[in-house]
């Protein structure tokens, strides 16, 4: 209530004042009048003749009517200003503090698994990477210290499942709960490598000693086998998240052990721009699945690609080892290409390489999502007949590059950081599906 007999101010229709002191409710007035003046602005080009307004022209219409924090910004209530729009004053702003100013309330971290894809990723964003500090007791137990401020933030957590998994999922979960006892209105997962994706079911094989033991060959029987993805969900519900953001499940199916959002993201697009833009005969070329679990990928990429496919059916007698292969298609005089979503000790990528050149095979090339590249696996891909390994950076790559030449790496963090800004401002992802955002 105004003192009695004070006069109001009346401002031109076309005018907007902020008068609210809360920071969300001025920002979005003050982008209101951001928007107005691009359009004021294009307006006047178009109609003097020029050239319509492109990207750049309205980047700097909207950096040209940004207001300064140094100078009177906007018209103040108490104002004796006739024209408050003329307050605003036009200084240059940065790209940077423009992309800030679009992004607000949005903060990334990142754990200790892969710093490099977190960098990565905020690099993308123009943001800059939250601060927070992990150590370790002289017990081994993890502490997690965040050193800002997350309170009404949509935080991103990024954490990959490789390299010592244990300690790096203990160390997401505290983080997780960090954040969420902080007061962060919203705790997302980045978690490029699911880690304990592959026990995802209960269909283990009985151990072959205790086969001979029943005096049969072909006795199996239902192990008593954990579904540790199960669980692993569990605990990441449980500390707080409140959305998961990952790539290439082992199985699709593991989204439905969570409770919460999941987005799993494909390689797909980042495969096939690789596959056409650095192998030549690519036209020539079949696509082969190393296992028939991975028949749906390699039928999507052939058929994108609009060449045959082929796939490999192999037996395992236990786990890392093979015990028979058998080719399904024909790869005679063809490049195949292997695409499977993890090698760890590789062995059936190399087995079915070698199976590959018996069949007439040219060339052999091998495209992996994640490659763990655990144990003998470095030597394996050494001693095979491949051209080249092609691994995404979901896990980091820097020292097997540096044992392996065959070893080549895609950058996917351009793929994390477009789902971090679509789900952030609440647009579609699956754009990311089928496309490689530039």
């Amino acid at each position: 209530m105004g003192r009695k007999g004070s006069k109001q101010r009346k401002l031109p229709p076309d005018s907007q004042e902020v008068r609210s002191s809360h920071p969300i409710r001025a920002r979005t007035l003050i982008r209101s009048s951001l928007e107005k003046a691009s359009v004021i602005s294009n307006t006047s080009n178009s109609s003097s003749g020029g050239s319509p307004a492109c990207g750049s022209n309205l980047v700097h219409s909207l950096s040209s009517a940004t207001p300064s924090t140094g100078g009177s910004s906007i018209s103040d209530s108490g104002s004796d200003s006739k024209h408050p729009t003329d307050s605003i004053s036009t200084p240059s702003v940065d790209p940077h503090q423009l992309l800030q100013s679009r992004m607000p309330n949005i903060k990334v971290f990142s754990g200790s698994s892969h710093p490099d894809l977190a960098s990565r990723i905020v690099d993308r964003l123009g943001i800059d990477l939250g601060k927070v500090v992990t150590k370790k007791f002289s017990n081994l137990e993890t502490c997690v210290e965040i050193g800002e401020s997350v309170r009404g933030e949509d935080v991103y957590i990024v954490q990959s499942g490789s390299g010592e998994i244990n300690d790096n999922l203990m160390e997401l979960l505290i983080m997780i709960n960090a954040c969420k006892i902080a007061s962060a209105s919203r705790v997302t997962a980045v978690i490029p490598c699911f880690p304990y994706a592959r026990q995802d079911k209960k269909d283990k094989t009985g151990d072959d000693k205790l086969a001979e033991l029943m005096k049969t060959n072909e006795w199996k029987f239902r192990s008593r086998a954990p579904i540790s993805a199960k669980l692993v969900a569990n605990m990441l519900s449980v500390a707080g998240a409140d959305h998961i953001i990952t790539m290439d499940l082992h199985a699709s199916q593991i989204q439905g052990f969570f409770d919460i959002p999941v987005d799993n993201l494909y390689a797909e697009p980042a495969v096939l721009k690789w596959i056409r833009e650095n192998i030549a005969e690519w036209r020539n070329s079949i696509i082969v699945s190393p296992d028939a679990g991975g028949a749906k990928r390699v039928t999507s990429i052939a058929d994108r690609l609009n060449v045959e496919f082929a796939l490999i059916h192999k037996e395992r007698k236990k786990a890392n080892e093979v015990a028979s292969m058998v080719l399904v298609g024909d790869v005679k005089d063809r490049v195949a290409i292997l695409v499977d979503d993890m090698a760890d000790t590789c062995g059936t990528i190399c087995h079915a390489a070698d199976k590959l050149v018996e069949a007439g095979a040219t060339k052999v090339y091998a495209i992996l999502t994640h490659g763990i590249f655990s144990g003998p696996a470095i030597s394996r891909i050494n001693n095979a007949c491949f051209e080249a390994v092609v691994v995404t950076n979901t896990i980091p790559q820097d020292g097997h590059m540096k044992d392996c030449p065959k070893i080549q790496c895609i950058d996917v963090s351009m793929m994390f950081a477009e789902a971090v800004r679509r789900t952030h401002n609440g647009e579609s992802v699956s754009y990311l599906f089928s496309n490689v955002p530039y």
